[in-house]
């Protein structure tokens, strides 16, 4: 295994429980990978270095004592909205944090399944935004342009795993959050039907859009960590029936009905796909006929899914500013997104909520005709640093909402997406293409995925060996 870069999830795995490799020589070459990138690319918020490796040691005695669990000795990243036990959750927010006394639930099962968290990765202020900067932490930046956002709100997690630091991270979809950085950063990212992914000790995040999700460069090892994660607490509201998507990896799709789609959905403010974003998913529709499906143009029938939206988004955020230790440090941006969740979290939040029966029929009418929803991730490649950090409110809403129209839909509705690389524009900036389905639809996705990964080798392209190099940028 090259101590530069990260073994996939699988590979490492394999690796360890053959003796190839012991657990604390893995975890000892991630730790110098992410010190030797932290003052570039920085990925992470916080690195359990002492811990990570006193797990690795017991990881060791396990292995040779012939002991054998999924992901035992691996060292995986999480973002730094789920809890850790013993380090502090700041979700991107500034001030000096308590350490939590328990695992979240999806961190529990990583744990349970072997996997060593080797650090929690940078986020913006309470997951809002598709950037990852701001005060708390400093700039983090995508490993393939320096000079541009890896994404958010899973952007550290997201250039951990792309700079090849760790081979897989979890990181948590509200509107787009795993697929936007996922695209923006040539990753596969899995958004899952909710609640296949506990989000406790919450027993919903963001009234119900915001999932957990993961982030890998290839199909296998995405499907891998989101087994390895998925499962309920009893205190969840959302227990989907389990699946083992691992399965569907190397299962053939079969010949599938593909719907392309293309507008973006309605919005207040205004949103258009650049041609070469455009350019690059009309190409991979085309691969995907040639592969023997049927692809169509065809749109869902979103309607004003915006409004149902808003009530969710800001009630949730709202909830979080009352909770936050330090409020008087949160964003002027934030600050007044919760007073809007504060208007609109009693009858607006229930008309939102009990719209979405509604929205599930006569969306899911597309699968009638269709197996499979193919979308642009983004309208945009990745935009450079600083382009929306200083910005007031609503021209970081018609910023975002400009750049990425696209993921937000599902979120509401609560299905299976999955990011995965639709190539390269400009200056090598990466974007993505999303492949959507209906209800606990993941295997179908991610077999498709597979069959689309086998195709196009994206996994084989690393970004230029000096993004994740220890030089300074200029």
């Amino acid at each position: 295994m090259a101590p530069d870069r990260a073994p996939g999830l699988a590979e490492c795995a394999r690796a360890l429980a053959d003796g190839e490799v012991s657990a604390r020589e893995v975890v000892e070459r991630a730790l110098a990978r992410i010190e030797a990138t932290q003052p570039t690319l920085n990925a992470f918020r916080l690195v359990r270095a002492e811990a990570a490796l006193a797990e690795a040691d017991a990881a060791d005695k396990e292995l040779a004592a012939g002991m054998r669990r999924p992901l035992l000795g691996v060292p995986v990243a999480v973002k730094d909205d789920m809890d850790v036990a013993g380090e502090p959750t700041a979700f991107g927010c500034r001030g000096d944090h308590l350490p939590v006394a328990e695992d979240g639930e999806a961190v529990r099962r990583l744990r349970e399944a072997g996997a060593i968290v080797i650090g929690k990765t940078n986020t913006c202020e309470l997951g809002q935004w598709p950037f990852t900067e701001g005060p708390a932490f400093g700039i983090t930046r995508n490993p393939w342009h320096r000079e541009h956002t890896p994404g958010g709100s899973s952007g550290g997690s997201a250039a951990a795993v792309a700079a090849g630091l760790v081979p897989a991270a979890l990181g948590s979809d509200g509107a787009g959050s795993v697929r936007i950085p996922a695209g923006w950063t040539h990753l596969i990212g899995i958004k899952p039907q909710r609640g296949r992914i506990s989000t406790w000790p919450r027993p919903e995040s963001f009234h119900g859009i915001t999932v957990n999700g993961t982030l890998a460069r290839t199909v296998a090892d995405a499907a891998l960590l989101l087994d390895a994660a998925s499962g309920n607490h009893d205190g969840d509201l959302h227990r989907p029936s389990a699946l083992r998507v691992s399965d569907a990896v190397g299962r053939e799709p079969g010949r599938l009905r593909i719907a392309l789609s293309l507008k973006p959905p309605f919005t207040a403010l205004p949103a258009r796909l650049d041609p070469v974003v455009r350019e690059r998913v009309v190409a991979l529709a085309e691969r995907l006929a040639a592969l023997g499906h049927t692809v169509e143009e065809a749109e869902p029938r979103y309607g004003q899914i915006g409004l149902t939206f808003i009530p969710r988004a800001t009630a949730g955020l709202a909830e979080r500013v009352r909770a936050a230790p330090f409020p008087d440090l949160l964003d002027r941006r934030t600050r007044g997104a919760a007073r809007l969740g504060r208007l609109l979290g009693g009858a607006p939040l229930r008309v939102a909520r009990r719209a979405e029966a509604t929205l599930h029929r006569r969306i899911g009418a597309l699968f009638e005709t269709y197996d499979v929803l193919l979308a642009p991730t983004t309208a945009a490649p990745p935009p450079r640093i600083g382009s929306m950090v200083n910005l007031n409110g609503f021209g970081t809403d018609r910023a975002m909402i400009a750049a990425c129209p696209y993921a937000w839909p599902w979120n509401i509705l609560g299905w299976p997406g999955v990011n995965v690389p639709a190539g390269f524009v400009g200056e090598g900036l990466p974007v993505g293409a999303q492949l959507l389905g209906p209800a606990d639809s993941e295997p179908l996705l991610v077999s498709l995925a597979a069959q689309l990964e086998a195709d196009q080798r994206w996994h084989e392209r690393w970004p230029p060996h000096e993004s994740a190099a220890d030089s300074a940028v200029a």
